[in-house]
């Protein structure tokens, strides 16, 4: 079991990334394209940015 130290690891931002990709597709299938289904894929780009910054630091 890992040790809590303060530290967020990437993966975690991957992750979330994915399932926002997931939710989006759902969103837009229900709905089209709302203003949740902006929303949602401004979350997923933002954490599969979060992502990628973390593996170059």
């Amino acid at each position: 079991m890992g040790s809590i130290d303060g530290e967020i690891p990437a993966v975690w931002f991957l992750i979330s990334s994915i399932g926002f990709i997931i939710l989006t597709v759902i969103q837009y299938r229900n709905t089209g394209k709302s203003f949740n289904t902006i929303f949602l894929s401004i979350m997923a780009i933002v954490f599969f940015a979060s992502y990628l910054i973390l593996l170059t630091k």
